[in-house]
């Protein structure tokens, strides 16, 4: 088999192909977690604590102080973005969240599995026959 009929043969399998529509729609999907989280979520987060953007909670290791964390980047500081972290986090719960719903949705449709009660057929012949046998056989 060449190389291109074999790579083919690989591409066209169905879970590869699953795959590929799973990463096209999770990198979508993630843009849409990013902007809730940035657009709505961090914003009434940001006024229920005070008006504070969780992005600027930073603490610089040099000792100095900046306005901002812009200006710490801008300073090359090395710096703990603990406010980015915690952004991390609650982006990680808000995608835990979807995919939770969007499995339960997906259990929701899912077929039940059909039971088939198979009705135990009884012996074979060849069964019976060789039962007939043994019994003779005992009883002699």
């Amino acid at each position: 088999m060449g190389f291109v009929s074999e790579f083919k043969e690989f591409i066209s399998k169905g879970n590869v192909l699953d795959l590929a529509v799973g990463v096209i729609i999770g990198a979508a999907f993630g843009k849409i977690v990013t902007s809730l989280t940035d657009d709505i979520i961090m914003p009434i987060i940001g006024l229920a604590i005070g008006g504070i953007d969780l992005k600027e909670w930073y603490l610089p290791l040099d000792g100095n102080t900046y306005a901002n964390f812009e200006a710490a980047k801008a300073a090359k500081a090395a710096t703990v973005n603990y406010g980015l972290f915690l952004n991390a986090i609650i982006y990680f719960f808000i995608i835990a969240f979807c995919v939770f719903l969007i499995v339960k949705l997906a259990n929701r449709f899912k077929k039940p599995p059909v039971v088939i009660a198979v009705a135990d057929p009884g012996p074979t012949k060849d069964q019976v026959l060789l039962m007939e046998i043994r019994d003779a056989l005992r009883n002699r």
